[in-house]
């Protein structure tokens, strides 16, 4: 219980030193304890972090809801599609096919960003919406947990009643497998919801356009131009805190629905 409590009070310290922060005036950030409250300046902070620059803030927290909204959506749909037809049906290179998949959660994002940035280039939509949106959707672990899920809770014999009724494939996957396999979609959008709103690398390879940018690598280019405006250190450090209170809600909102999902797929 000790260790747990001590655990937890390492995984907390961050956020409560970035709450710490982000509440002080400019002044106090190096002049008083960083663990320590001073004078309240949260409202203020807020104001300067949403009136900057013209609003850009919200227009970077906007694409990132857009990026990992939608690139969450789209990749569980295909994560789901791709698992329940590797679970539920058989045909020639199944197991090879799957052994590829699950090779792709072994490779690093970092690693196919170059070779994303020369295709994406030869087809002409680097710098735009889709640069950061198309390589979102493909996850090999949603397919890999989408199997597990659809081999556990989608009985065949009820795919098979369907089918005697009439029902198409697809219409079998989303009015009968779909429904069973809910707890598991969403594990798999909570993962990729966090996973593209973090991230970082990829936005910073395909994007040169400011207002194309997400909350991630907007507040990276405020962080670097700090030596030349100090003022904006504040604005970083409360943009910071902001941007992690949709990842907050999203886990409350949908927490009761995870948890069933991860507790099915450990039994398997």
């Amino acid at each position: 219980m000790a260790l747990m409590l001590l655990l937890t009070i390492y995984f907390l310290l961050p956020v409560y030193f970035l709450i710490v922060a982000a509440t002080k005036p400019q002044g106090d950030l190096a002049s008083t304890n960083g663990l320590a409250f001073s004078h309240f300046n949260l409202f203020s902070n807020l104001h300067t972090l949403f009136t900057r620059s013209d609003g850009i803030f919200l227009h970077w927290a906007l694409n990132s809801v857009i990026y990992a909204v939608l690139g969450a959506a789209v990749g569980t749909l295909i994560s789901a599609l791709c698992g329940y037809a590797l679970a539920k049906f058989q045909f020639r290179g199944k197991e090879f096919l799957f052994s590829v998949i699950l090779g792709g959660v072994l490779v690093p994002t970092t690693a196919l960003a170059l070779p994303l940035f020369l295709l994406f280039s030869a087809t002409g939509i680097v710098n735009t919406y889709w640069a950061v949106f198309l390589p979102s959707i493909v996850s090999p672990f949603g397919v890999y947990l989408a199997r597990i899920f659809a081999s556990a809770a989608v009985p065949q014999e009820l795919l098979e009643s369907a089918r005697l009724d009439g029902a198409g494939e697809f219409r079998t996957f989303f009015s009968v497998a779909s429904r069973l396999m809910a707890p598991s979609l969403v594990t798999i959008f909570l993962f990729q919801f966090v996973a593209i709103w973090n991230n970082f690398f990829l936005p910073m390879v395909m994007l040169q356009k400011e207002s194309l940018f997400p909350v991630t690598l907007g507040l990276y280019t405020w962080n670097g131009q700090t030596a030349r405006a100090p003022l904006l250190q504040q604005s970083v450090i409360t943009g910071s805190l902001v941007s992690i209170v949709p990842v907050i809600i999203v886990f409350i909102l949908l927490q009761r629905f995870w948890r069933t999902g991860l507790a099915t797929g450990s039994l398997k």
